[in-house]
C-alpha cells in the first residue's frame, strides 16, 4: 500500500468531505480516504497497481473538485 496526499483549493461546503471519501472508498485499490476541509489536503491509502494517482485525481473530478498529487 502507498499513502498518496492530493490538495484542493476548491472546497466550499463540508459537505464535499464525505461525497469525496465515499467516491475514493468505492474505488477499487483505495483502502482508505481522509478529506481534511481545512486545509484541503486529501490522504488516500491504495494499491497503486489497481489505483494509481491518476486514477485518484479522476474520481476527486468526477465527484466536482478538481485536485492534484502533492508533495506533502
Amino acid at each position: 500500500m502507498t499513502k498518496t496526499i492530493l490538495r484542493s483549493d476548491e472546497f466550499s461546503c463540508p459537505s464535499c468531505v464525505t461525497k469525496i471519501e465515499k467516491a475514493l472508498a468505492a474505488t477499487p485499490g483505495v483502502t482508505a480516504a481522509k478529506v481534511h476541509f481545512n486545509t484541503g489536503r486529501i490522504e488516500v491509502e491504495h494499491d497503486p497497481a489497481s489505483a494509481p494517482v491518476e486514477a485518484l485525481v479522476s474520481v476527486v473530478k468526477s465527484t466536482g473538485y478538481e485536485a492534484r498529487p502533492a508533495a506533502f
